[in-house]
């Protein structure tokens, strides 16, 4: 996504090279894409000058979507998700705790675009360029 974020605007990028640059083997990346693009993430388009290219803008597109779209739900434990994980689910303090570090979480990924990541990676990449001096 972070490749598909820093292309040019409106060009769609070859599979192949999105995996050689991000050393990725193809057949997994296509497996990547096929989730992103069920997410409603990314567009496939065909042709001799195909490849995949973001469906929306990065400033609208979260880091949580992103993660969701590829793992499933962001949980650090599914405890707050199982009805029946313990005797008296009312009482369950580590339940109610999971719930809110769950919450979190998402919170934390959910406020990160993709415009931000991009943004912090140019910043990351210029500052290790070289450096001239007179």
């Amino acid at each position: 996504m972070l490749h598909l974020a820093l292309a040019e605007p409106e060009r769609s990028v070859m599979a192949r090279e999105i995996a050689e640059t991000q050393n990725l083997p193809l057949t997994y990346l296509e497996q990547l894409m096929l989730a992103l693009k069920k997410a409603g993430l990314v567009l496939a388009i065909r042709g001799a000058h195909g490849g995949y290219m973001l469906a929306r803008a990065p400033s609208e597109i979260t880091l949580a979507q992103i993660v969701e779209a590829l793992e499933g739900p962001l949980h650090v434990a599914d405890c707050a998700n199982v009805p029946n994980c313990c005797e008296d689910p009312q009482a369950c303090v580590l339940k109610e705790i999971f719930h809110e570090i769950n919450t979190a979480l998402y919170e934390a990924f959910d406020q990160i675009t993709l415009a931000d990541f991009a943004s912090r990676h140019r910043l990351k990449t210029s500052a290790n360029g070289p450096m001239y001096f007179i």
